[in-house]
């Protein structure tokens, strides 16, 4: 079954009390860390997911969109992150990373941007429990979806079948109800939302719409 992690990158900062109780139904709270070097955007740390940590018994999925993330594991799990998932693109040493991830208690992610080819995650695929397909270039909420993507996507959930291993595929930038069902079909399990939840007027009724949507129809046999 489809989770959704909507991204609080698009809620209103002034009352996160309030916002994160707004989506109470989703699976995870996606948690978008930027630092202005790796993506030209800054947003937040460690401290404001302490701040929150009360607010929700949620999954914190936590996806570090910095340079050198295994200088701040340390920081992000002991704030309370369920998830942590670096990018392929940040590190020079990932397998220390996602051991160093794994150590803290922590589930591990994998980021791969949209140009990275899926071969990067060759020798790491084994040890991981889910890659963050990037379907737009990070940095900023509310972009298009890359329609190129679908077929990363797909590729992806070949490569985790040949091997049979149990690891999520979540996807964030530029979902939709539009396109959502589409994501879905093409092997996601995870979908991050942010402007198509936050942004709608009443988040609670964005996301059980966008779940609804993305419910795909049993195929006749």
């Amino acid at each position: 079954m489809t989770k959704f992690a909507p991204s609080i990158l698009s809620a209103d900062f002034s009352d996160l009390e309030k916002e994160i109780k707004k989506i109470n139904k989703a699976d995870f709270i996606h948690l978008d860390v930027m630092d202005g070097h790796f993506v030209p955007n800054i947003t937040f740390g460690p401290g404001l997911i302490k701040a929150i940590r009360p607010y929700s018994s949620l999954t914190f999925d936590t996806h570090l969109m910095i340079e050198s993330p295994e200088k701040f594991i340390d920081e992000f799990a002991d704030a309370g992150s369920d998830i942590i998932t670096v990018h392929q693109e940040a590190t020079n040493h990932l397998d220390r990373v996602i051991n160093y991830i794994k150590d803290k208690g922590c589930k591990v992610g994998v980021s791969l941007n949209p140009a990275t080819s899926l071969k990067e995650l060759e020798y790491v695929l084994k040890d991981i429990d889910m890659v963050l397909i990037m379907s737009v270039n990070p940095g900023f909420g509310g972009q298009k979806f890359i329609p190129q993507m679908l077929e990363k996507i797909r590729k992806l959930k070949e490569m985790i079948n040949e091997n049979r291993l149990d690891v999520d595929i979540e996807v964030d930038g530029g979902i939709k109800l539009s396109n959502v069902r589409g994501i879905i079909e093409a092997g996601a399990d995870i979908i991050v939302a942010g402007s198509a939840i936050f942004k709608k007027g009443d988040p609670a009724k964005a996301l059980r719409e966008i779940k609804q949507e993305s419910i795909v129809p049993e195929k006749d046999v």
